[in-house]
């Protein structure tokens, strides 16, 4: 497959995917309300840099266009998603994007669910240079919401349409879900060390600029000092929207968390 996601990155694909739902790129220097996030222009090519989205595309190019996916073909697939109508609406995808990811879907995951072995194959294949499990674990556990151990369609193109397309609140309360390891609604310093030497281990020890080892520890002490405004022990979900909506540092690192996705 990892030949199929370099010939991903230089092929369109029928159902090409589109800057945002009405096919047309926000102004690139938008500043988003109450916070000093730039937000990004939603190319086609800023898309193709999420590795879940070069998972799906590629597989969609291995197949090859076919005019009788244009519509969801069901029939043969056990968990069927819900209506295309319905999907557009609950998520920032055109109706052919929505196609060509399921399309994708589909090819990769004919039972309709994506297990975790597979976010393992995803992220060791794009990240050689490092040990992705527990990443690729623990971003399973945030798409896998109602802890089951499978990834509907559905589920997993609502949770993209938040990481690609979402608001900058929409993200962080994603990005709070994925330290809130427990699902117990707060994020200790622990979980969000976690998290935090999870991405340094599947960045790899040979990336430049190199990563020490103690930097995981370093940015959790200190973004995290910044977070616990009670001095409780743990983040509440408001505390962490408004300490990085507030913080430009901290937001600068939110930012570099959307190339690991």
């Amino acid at each position: 497959m990892s030949s199929c996601v370099l010939q991903a990155e230089k092929k369109t694909v029928d159902g090409d995917l589109h800057p945002d739902a009405n096919g047309k790129d926000p102004s690139p220097g938008g500043q988003t309300e109450g916070s000093k996030w730039q937000r990004p222009r939603l190319s086609r090519k800023s898309l193709m840099k999420c590795c879940l989205v070069k998972w799906i595309i590629a597989s969609t190019t291995q197949q090859g266009p076919d005019s009788s996916d244009n519509d969801f073909e069901l029939s043969m697939v056990r968990h069927q998603p819900e209506g295309l109508d319905q999907l557009q609406a609950q998520t920032k995808f055109t109706r052919k994007e929505l196609q060509s990811l399921y399309r994708g879907f589909k090819n990769e995951c004919p039972s309709g669910l994506v297990d975790e072995e597979t976010f393992k194959l995803i992220y060791s294949q794009f990240f050689p240079q490092g040990d992705a499990t527990t990443y690729a674990h623990f971003l399973f556990n945030a798409f896998d919401m109602d802890r089951n151990g499978s990834i509907r369609f559905e589920d997993f193109v609502i949770g993209l349409s938040v990481l690609l397309r979402g608001s900058v609140t929409e993200k962080l309360r994603w990005a709070f879900n994925l330290y809130d390891i427990n699902k117990d609604g707060y994020v200790t310093k622990e979980e969000m060390l976690a998290i935090m030497t999870s991405i340094y281990d599947m960045m790899g020890r040979y990336t430049l600029p190199s990563l020490r080892e103690d930097s995981p520890f370093e940015h959790v002490e200190k973004f995290f000092q910044k977070m616990d405004r009670n001095r409780d022990g743990v983040v509440t979900i408001d505390e962490f929207i408004e300490t990085c909506q507030k913080d430009e540092s901290i937001m600068a690192s939110m930012q570099l968390f959307e190339n690991v996705i």
